[in-house]
């Protein structure tokens, strides 16, 4: 039977998770067994539920307790659900809340790089993705454009900010991700070689070839780097890759946002 609370005094410690957690706290570094993050939207709550994510409760709009929630409410017994009008949750948590639907969930575990490489033909590697919608862009042109994995390097953005997973509706949870913790980009360009990919640097210069190159389309593996906003990637990783990619472009334009660049180069490098 689902426990419906009905939300009478702001301040209760159970809604802290909603409330008065920052992204930061929720991630718990001192104790990441017990790291949380927040699911927005019914969509997103069942897609990281079908991925085994574990609820911890869940706060709605009144009206969806037997709307488009009930299903999300079924799928998680009798945890607490939280409830109240519109204005009531928007006034609590400070934002409009997508869909009148959020969840609190357990941090899953992230696997090791190399497991999800494993088997891989075409991975996507971020540096320093910094800024959550376009990180949770990234993940959608990933899972929508036969990318098999995402690898972040460690100054990247939480892949799990509740905005990220807004904006990739889901498909955090579809794509399986991790972060190259040994050392970016040495030794984690060398350990992608060592697992038989050959390196893609998207980045202006006068060495780059065009994203319709043969030797990209014919590589068995492949891996895409793609670089921080604003200034790219580093020069370093530039020079350790295999190949220095470019888009080619009219108009005088020399560069994409980095969340369009992503979707060009794993249509045209992910269909092959």
């Amino acid at each position: 039977m689902p426990n419906i609370i009905e939300i009478t005094d702001f301040t209760a410690p159970e809604l802290d998770v909603y409330a008065r957690l920052t992204e930061n706290q929720l991630v718990n570094r001192a104790d990441p067994s017990n790291g949380l993050f927040i699911a927005e939207s019914p969509n997103v709550i069942d897609r990281a539920l079908d991925a085994g994510c574990v609820p911890v409760s869940l706060l709605l709009e009144r009206k969806h307790i037997e709307g488009q929630a009930a299903g999300i409410i079924r799928r998680c017994g009798d945890l607490p659900v939280y409830t109240a009008p519109l204005p009531v949750l928007t006034q609590l948590t400070g934002f409009p809340l997508t869909r009148g639907v959020l969840c609190a969930m357990r941090r899953p575990a992230l696997p090791d790089a190399e497991a999800i490489c494993r088997g891989a033909r075409r991975v996507a590697v971020l540096e320093n993705i910094m800024n959550p919608t376009n990180l949770g862009a990234i993940f959608r042109s990933a899972a929508a454009l036969n990318m098999d994995a995402v690898l972040l390097t460690p100054a990247c953005c939480d892949a799990l900010y509740r905005r990220c997973v807004r904006v990739s509706m889901g498909t955090v949870f579809q794509v399986p991700w991790t972060y190259l913790d040994e050392g970016w980009p040495t030794p984690g360009l060398d350990r992608l070689r060592a697992w038989g990919f050959q390196t893609a640097a998207m980045a202006l210069t006068d060495r780059s070839i065009s994203i319709r190159d043969p030797r990209l389309l014919e590589a068995e593996r492949l891996a895409i780097v793609l670089g921080t906003e604003g200034d790219g990637l580093a020069e370093e990783t530039i020079a350790r890759c295999d190949y220095t990619v470019k888009i080619p472009m009219s108009h005088g334009v020399d560069s994409l946002n980095v969340a369009a660049a992503s979707a060009v180069a794993f249509w045209v490098l992910g269909n092959t």
